[in-house]
């Protein structure tokens, strides 16, 4: 936890800057401040007071820390990642917009997030030298594009996290969504209710609801830890308004990667009242490779929980193909392991991919 001389220093502030991690303590102690400098030039930082509070910087294992303060590693990219390892970009018919499935597109308004995870697969994308928050004239673009589609069930917002508006805009993006009769579903995707839960209120609860939709929220959280008191009550609050809540959690090389850590974290979002939805294999982002694991170490994860917890907390472990390709259920048939130590992918399309694509695949096997 963060060191009693350094909790007047951070306040209500946002740390945004590998110096003022440093000002703060929360650097680990054989950490040169010099070296995460060079990590803060390459990509974004943003620690919030709520994750601060829960980081303690002598446990070098320490899980919160692990997401979200600089590491060296990431300035080590590997052949096979890629800058933007989903393939948003190739689906993004208008800025703002990802439209990789028929029924379903995603609305990115913004691209700033009130924490930066270090993990992040849209890392080339968020943060201040980021893709930046769509103009009036480009979401006018996106509105048209979900309007003249009558395919288009459902609209995710995410981005960036789409919880960093104001409710006004939240509000005004809800309004001419809930104009759009096609559109049934509005989902928003945010880390919001668990590193800044004092920001939902009650005015953006309501400014989440679209008139005559149904309206999730999928929150991103990793770590039993991060369900704190108060991360309980921010959802409690979305929840008792009639927002129905979905977790994601994002599979991580010594965050979550212990079936106890992982039995703990579902359990807890099924007792929040959040059905556990996606279990995410960590994607092909450049200088993440330290947080990901092999295919076959997060089955045997997952293997292990099945059985051993109640149903409604399984979520569904599933790998994002690299390339735009679309999402698949690990441990379905559509995912299967060679002789070679890649794994054979089938697309929802039917297409055939191989797993870590093969300028990676030297890099899994030297790792075992």
């Amino acid at each position: 936890m963060i060191p009693a001389g350094s909790v007047a220093s951070i306040g209500a502030r946002t740390l945004r800057s590998v110096a003022e991690l440093d000002d703060a303590l929360l650097l680990p102690p054989d950490a040169r401040a010099e070296d995460l400098a060079r990590v803060g030039e390459r990509y974004a930082v943003a620690v919030t007071p709520a994750m601060a509070a829960l980081i303690d910087p002598n446990d070098p294992s320490d899980p919160i820390a692990r997401q979200f303060i600089p590491d060296v590693a990431e300035l080590e990219a590997l052949p096979g990642e890629q800058s933007d390892p989903i393939g948003d970009l190739a689906h993004s018919p208008v800025p703002g917009i990802v439209h990789r499935y028929p029924d379903r597109v995603l609305l990115k308004a913004v691209h700033v997030c009130p924490v930066y995870c270090r993990f992040c697969f849209r890392r080339e994308m968020v943060g201040p030298a980021g893709l930046g928050t769509l103009t009036t004239e480009e979401l006018d673009r996106a509105i048209d594009y979900i309007a003249g589609r009558p395919e288009i069930w459902e609209v995710i917002l995410t981005g960036g996290d789409p919880l960093v508006l104001s409710p006004r805009r939240l509000r005004e993006i809800t309004q001419r969504l809930a104009a759009i009769g096609h559109v049934r579903v509005v989902r928003f995707h945010t880390r919001v209710p668990v590193v800044d839960p004092d920001k939902v209120d009650a005015g953006l609860v309501d400014a989440l609801k679209a008139s005559g939709k149904t309206t999730y929220v999928a929150l991103h959280a990793n770590h039993p830890r991060e369900l704190t008191a108060d991360a309980r009550a921010a959802c409690a609050r979305l929840i008792d308004a009639g927002i129905a809540m979905i977790s994601q959690t994002v599979l991580l090389k010594g965050v979550n990667d212990d079936a106890d850590v992982l039995t703990a974290l579902m359990r807890a979002f099924v007792e929040n009242r959040i059905r556990p939805y996606y279990l995410h294999h960590p994607d092909l982002a450049p200088g993440t490779s330290h947080f990901r694991l092999g295919l076959d170490e997060g089955r045997a994860l997952v293997e292990q929980m099945r059985g051993r917890i109640s149903g409604l907390c399984q979520p569904t472990y599933i790998l994002d193909i690299p390339g735009g390709y679309g999402k698949v259920p690990v441990l379905s048939p559509a995912v299967r392991e060679g002789d070679d130590g890649c794994f054979r992918i089938r697309d929802y399309r039917g297409g055939e991919h191989i797993y870590p694509p093969p300028a990676e695949s030297s890099v899994a096997n030297e790792k075992g």
